[in-house]
């Protein structure tokens, strides 16, 4: 496995997102088979692993700590703090007496006495960054956690906060159809020395060319949510589907290896972590690695899925109020 370097650590330079294991797509799989997973991602090479809080409300955590207990030392973990469930309802709290308080709840439940990256999921706008990133700095004294990240939030936030404390990586949504970093948060991560993690690499699953038909979609699946997924927008994406599916035939990879592929070669310092619940789409996404892309591949893939050509924005306008990322414009209308 390769590996790229975050903040004081070598990882392999494609991550695990455990989300999907208990969180946002439906009915998590049964216990053993998220077990099953999580060990065979380590078994693969897979170095870096990335939970959070409120991935099923402590649930996600729970199930890294058990399944992974004896085997700490061999990953790097993720989690992330500032956006919690409470009494039953997700919600947002930067306030640093808050994230010091759920990081000691988020070490019971992984079973570790210390995180290696501990990040904001969200910023709080209420509390001014600094704020927040100096509760996170507090932790890292303290021996709780070992590198600080911010998640959703754009470059000049970025730049904020690493003035308050170094900042080991930012993480947000990045792949062919989610092209927002390219705005200006990727290249401020170069200058600052930061990692970039890129989450959703494959589009939520669209980019797999397996998903076409959104009625198998259970109810309580955020996609349902989500303006590229619905009637019309959906449509207008799937045309993309057949020439991106004709580059990854020519490249002599699946299409799923083609999206992280592509991120892998955009820049040294991006980690994507795609997610799944199922070992044979982990094999899959692992042994992307291993694919070169050339320079007119790239050009190719780029003119074919981008800002222009993609309907629909990435959230509704109640979640897009609650990040800090730039936005695209949205593209002309003929």
């Amino acid at each position: 496995m390769k590996t790229r370097k975050l903040g004081s650590f070598e990882v392999s330079c494609i991550g695990l997102g455990c989300m999907s294991l208990s969180h946002a797509y439906g009915s998590p799989p049964p216990v053993e088979q998220s077990d099953r997973v999580l060990n065979h991602a380590l078994d693969l090479g897979v170095t870096f692993l990335d939970t959070a809080a409120l991935y099923g409300f402590g649930a996600n955590e729970t199930l890294v700590g058990n399944s992974l207990k004896k085997r700490r030392g061999e990953y790097v973990l993720a989690s992330k703090c500032g956006m919690t469930g409470v009494d039953g309802k997700r919600q947002i709290d930067g306030r640093p007496e808050t994230l010091i308080r759920t990081c000691d709840e988020s070490l019971q439940r992984l079973q570790t006495d210390v995180i290696d990256l501990y990040y904001l999921h969200r910023w709080d706008k209420r509390v001014p960054i600094e704020e927040s990133v100096g509760g996170l700095a507090q932790l890292v004294q303290a021996g709780k956690i070992r590198g600080v990240g911010l998640s959703e939030v754009s470059a000049q936030t970025l730049r904020r906060a690493h003035k308050e404390h170094p900042i080991a990586a930012l993480q947000t949504e990045y792949s062919l159809w989610t092209r927002n970093p390219e705005i200006a948060v990727l290249e401020a991560c170069r200058e600052l020395g930061t990692t970039f993690v890129a989450f959703s690499p494959v589009a939520r699953g669209f980019l797999t060319g397996k998903l076409k038909d959104l009625s198998g979609l259970e109810p309580g699946d955020i996609r349902r949510t989500m303006p590229r997924f619905q009637d019309g927008n959906w449509q207008a994406n799937l045309a993309l589907l057949p020439g991106f599916g004709n580059v990854a035939d020519k490249v002599g990879c699946t299409m799923a290896q083609l999206a992280l592929a592509w991120l892998l070669a955009r820049a040294p310092h991006i980690v994507p972590i795609p997610g799944t619940t199922r070992i044979e789409h982990l094999d899959e996404d692992v042994a992307a690695a291993g694919v070169e892309l050339d320079p007119a591949t790239m050009d190719e893939l780029e003119a074919l899925i981008n800002p222009r050509t993609v309907s629909g924005p990435r959230y509704p306008p109640v979640v897009d109020a609650e990040i800090d990322t730039e936005t695209q414009p949205e593209p002309e209308q003929a």
